[in-house]
């Protein structure tokens, strides 16, 4: 067979007829990474970190480095976090006051005082409660734990001072440090490159003077729930008074059964070596690895919503938020759900609520927390791995409804961290959908039948 011409498509050739989908394309390939780390509840919470010049010394500066956590709901749990950078030169830290680095690294050019630390990349940890006043400053020593800004300001703020030497002694010659790391206490930040910014103002306690730091730069972080884990922490069941169907969390929510790679290792409640298990997580896994409950959905949290009852004019959930995490007490936990008729809420026992409004005055997202030295501490897995509340919501008649699921939360988020909803179409449903598709079915049978007998008598 002969063809009177042949025909290769070039990538040029393909993309001159229609320019826009290589625009697409491009579009596709950069929107992925650049949008990992936003989040739509929060489109503004970051960690930023301060360093303020507050003195010179002969060979360097004293500074004073502050960690601010403005995002809403996401706090740093023990065991608490630790920030890292590379010096630009041969910086050394010759001593720290309310922090300490993990390691001194080699000092042995040195001869009589020795540095607290002469590494190159130092990673510096917050201290410990009870630390000696000497050693401490404002905001320090909380074994590097930040409350989250909507929970409480005033614990959400971490500081240390900081002696460096080896380094520039005026704003010309001072080199900022680079690649900053923040470790909350594990992978999820991803820091900018410090930038100079106006130098920050103190009010002295008498509040008659301000001073005024030598040199201020920043260096904000924020957080990608996809860089900190590839697989989820959480997930939702779902049950109602009105159905007898209790909606389990999906199975494989946060992994399977057999794929510690993904998951790490299960352990059943009856094992007679649970107690070996949690208290040594060997040397290859950090005590903060999961070691969680064996079950379908292998989840460490998960929060179940129940509809409970219905009121002329309000109706009641419970909310209850179970550890399956044998090697995790979760302190200063939070929930943040997103149900349209948090705009109405009356009354909520056990917890604590604040609204969050990332949408202007749309209120349907609700931050939940334990009451301090009540319900605050969920402990890990077993008869006390729980906590529970109930929540009254007063009725809005022009939006109301218990059918197709109008009940249950849109998302739900435990610590910050999205948890997994159970597919739409396996939500509880009012008992009269159920008679409607029964009835529906068999009209049709019926009809089928009628049919039938009309054609054979046709």
């Amino acid at each position: 067979m002969f063809f009177p011409f042949t025909f290769t498509p070039t990538i040029r050739s393909f993309f001159k007829p229609c320019p826009c989908i290589l625009l697409l394309l491009l579009f596709f390939c950069t929107c992925f990474t650049s949008t990992e780390a936003y989040d739509p509840l929060d489109p503004n919470g970051n960690i930023t970190i301060k360093w303020d010049i507050i003195s010179w010394t002969p060979d360097g500066y004293v500074a004073v480095v502050t960690m601010n956590n403005f995002q809403k709901y996401r706090h740093i749990s023990a065991p608490g976090w630790s920030l890292g950078w590379t010096w630009a030169k041969k910086e050394v830290i010759w001593s720290m006051v309310g922090g300490q680095t993990t390691e001194q690294g080699d000092c042995s050019r040195f001869k009589g005082n020795i540095p607290h630390c002469c590494k190159k990349n130092p990673i510096v940890v917050d201290l410990l409660p009870g630390t000696p006043y000497n050693q401490q400053i404002a905001n320090c020593c909380k074994g590097g734990v930040l409350s989250s800004w909507a929970q409480d300001q005033s614990k959400a703020v971490a500081a240390f001072q900081i002696s460096v030497g080896s380094a520039g002694t005026t704003n010309k010659t001072v080199k900022l440090p680079q690649s900053f790391t923040l470790q909350a206490p594990g992978p999820g930040y991803t820091c900018s490159p410090a930038k100079i910014v106006k130098p920050t103002q103190f009010i002295q306690s008498d509040k008659r003077r301000v001073t005024q730091a030598l040199m201020t730069w920043n260096v904000t972080c924020t957080y990608s729930q996809f860089l900190a884990q590839r697989t989820p922490t959480c997930c939702v069941s779902l049950s109602s008074f009105y159905n007898d169907t209790v909606v389990p969390c999906s199975t494989c929510a946060c992994g399977c059964q057999g794929n510690s790679s993904l998951t790490g290792d299960c352990v059943n409640p009856d094992s007679p070596h649970l107690a070996s298990v949690v208290s040594n997580p060997g040397p290859d896994k950090s005590s903060i690895t999961p070691l969680v409950r064996c079950t379908r959905h292998m989840c460490p949290i998960r929060v179940h919503w129940h509809v409970k009852l219905n009121y002329k004019e309000y109706w009641r959930v419970k909310v209850t938020v179970t550890n399956f995490n044998y090697r995790m007490n979760y302190s200063d936990w939070n929930l943040v759900v997103q149900h349209p008729n948090f705009d109405n809420l009356t009354q909520l026992f056990s917890f604590n609520y604040q609204s969050i409004t990332p949408y202007g005055s749309i209120n349907d997202t609700a931050m939940l927390w334990g009451v301090k030295f009540y319900n605050d501490f969920l402990m890990h897995a077993g008869s006390d791995g729980n906590v529970q509340s109930e929540l009254l919501f007063k009725k809005d008649k022009s939006t109301f409804t218990f059918d197709k699921g109008w009940a249950f939360p849109r998302r739900v988020y435990f610590n910050g961290d999205v948890c997994v909803m159970p597919p739409p179409d396996a939500y509880p449903w009012l008992p009269n959908a159920g008679s409607r598709q029964e009835v529906s079915l068999l009209v049709l049978m019926m009809t089928s039948l009628v049919a039938l007998v009309l054609h054979a008598y046709a």
